[in-house]
C-alpha cells in the first residue's frame, strides 16, 4: 500500500500474517445489486468504490456470493491494486451470472470440494482483475471434517504455494467456530460481532491468543439502531436487538454520539479485533463511519458500563443463538 497515505481508523498489523491494513475495512456485500442490495448504476458503484479507497480504507472484503461485487471492484480499482488488501470467499457456487441473480434465490449454495475452491478462486481472480488475493476465506458454515475430507484445505494450500492466495481463512461463527481456533492452516477468521451480537467475544479472544487475525462483520448491526430498527443484524430474530438496546438503556451512554458511532467504536474498543468491516454504498455514511473510526475506542468507563448493561440485558459472550437468514439488504 502507498506509503504515507491516510488510513481509516489507523494502521493495524493483522495477526501474524505480516500484512498491515486500516482498522476499518469495507464489506462489499452492498455492491451485490438487486435483489440483494440497492440498484446502483455501474458508474455510481465505480465512483463509490474509489471513494472507499480515497477515504483510507485499505482492506476490502467481497465474495462470489455477493452478486456483482467482484466484477465492480475489478472494474473500479484494479489499477490501484497496491493501495488495498483484497479478501474474497471460496466454496461458493461457481459460474453464476452476477448480473442476473434470481429474486427467489435466497440461499447461496456452497460446495466444499477442492475442485470447487480452485475454480472459485480462478473466477474471482478474473473478475477482480488481479493475479492474487491477499486473503481467501471459506464461506458458509462448514465443519472442519467437511473441509478436510473434501480436499478444501489441500486446495487452499496449493493456491498459497502457487502465489494466487497469500493467506487462507474462514468466515464462520459459533458453535463451529470453535473447531478452527487451533488449526494451523487458517491464519485469519471472520466472525459476526457488535455491541448487539457479542456471542463470539470470548472466541475472538481465543483466536487472537492462537495467533489468528480476526475480522469482524455486522459491526453496525446492519445500521439497525439508526434506521428505526427497520432492518436487523443477520442471525437475529425480528425485534431482538432493539429489545437488547432498550433494556440496556444504551442511549444513556451516547454522550453526544450517534448510535452508529457508538456501535463502530464499541468494536474498535476490542483489541482482539484486527479489522471492523462496515458495509454501505452511501458516500455520506462512508465519510461519517471513517470519522467515527478516527476517534478510536470508546472511553474505558463507557465500554465497561456498556458491557455490564448488555450482559444484564442478555447480550454477552456465548449468549444467544444465531438464527439463519435475515431481512432484505439494507436500502
Amino acid at each position: 500500500m502507498t506509503a504515507g497515505a491516510k488510513v481509516a481508523g489507523g494502521p493495524r498489523a493483522i495477526g501474524r500474517t505480516g500484512l498491515t491494513a486500516s482498522r476499518m475495512g469495507y464489506g462489499a456485500m452492498e455492491l451485490a445489486g438487486p435483489p440483494k442490495a440497492r440498484d446502483l448504476t455501474e458508474a455510481e458503484a465505480i465512483r463509490f468504490i474509489n471513494q472507499v479507497v480515497d477515504a483510507g480504507v485499505t482492506y476490502i472484503d467481497t465474495s462470489i456470493d455477493y452478486g456483482r461485487s467482484e466484477v465492480l471492484i475489478g472494474k473500479a480499482i484494479a489499477h490501484r491494486r497496491d493501495e488495498y488488501l483484497l479478501a474474497s470467499k471460496c466454496a461458493c457456487e461457481v459460474g453464476v451470472d452476477p448480473y442476473h441473480i434470481k429474486a427467489d434465490d435466497k440461499h447461496e449454495k456452497h460446495i466444499y470440494t477442492g475442485a470447487n475452491v480452485i475454480a472459485g478462486v480462478e473466477q474471482s481472480l478474473k473478475r477482480l482483475r488481479t493475479d492474487h488475493l491477499d486473503v481467501v476465506q471459506v464461506h458458509g458454515n462448514p465443519t472442519r471434517q467437511e473441509l478436510e475430507d473434501g480436499g478444501v484445505i489441500d486446495a487452499l494450500q496449493k493456491l498459497v504455494k502457487d502465489g494466487k492466495v497469500r493467506h487462507a481463512g474462514i468466515s464462520t461463527r459459533l458453535p463451529l467456530l470453535a473447531e478452527f481456533i487451533d488449526v494451523d492452516y487458517f491464519t485469519l477468521v471472520q466472525v459476526p460481532y457488535s455491541a448487539l451480537q457479542r456471542t463470539n467475544e470470548d472466541a475472538i479472544a481465543a483466536l487472537r491468543a492462537a495467533g489468528k487475525a480476526v475480522v469482524t462483520r455486522g459491526v453496525t448491526g446492519r445500521g439497525a439502531p439508526a434506521k428505526g430498527w427497520a432492518t436487523r443484524p443477520i442471525g437475529t430474530a425480528d425485534g431482538e436487538v432493539r429489545d437488547v438496546w432498550e433494556r440496556a438503556k444504551l442511549d444513556d451512554l451516547l454522550d453526544g454520539m450517534s448510535r452508529i458511532e457508538f456501535m463502530i467504536r464499541f468494536v474498535l474498543s476490542n483489541e482482539n479485533v484486527d479489522i471492523a468491516l462496515v458495509a454501505t454504498t452511501n458516500p455520506d455514511n462512508l465519510r461519517a463511519d471513517v470519522g467515527y473510526a478516527a476517534k478510536g475506542p470508546l472511553p474505558q468507563a463507557t465500554i465497561e458500563e456498556a458491557k455490564k448493561r448488555l450482559l444484564a440485558a442478555g447480550c454477552g459472550p456465548g449468549l444467544g443463538k444465531y438464527k439463519g437468514g435475515g431481512p432484505s439488504a439494507v436500502l
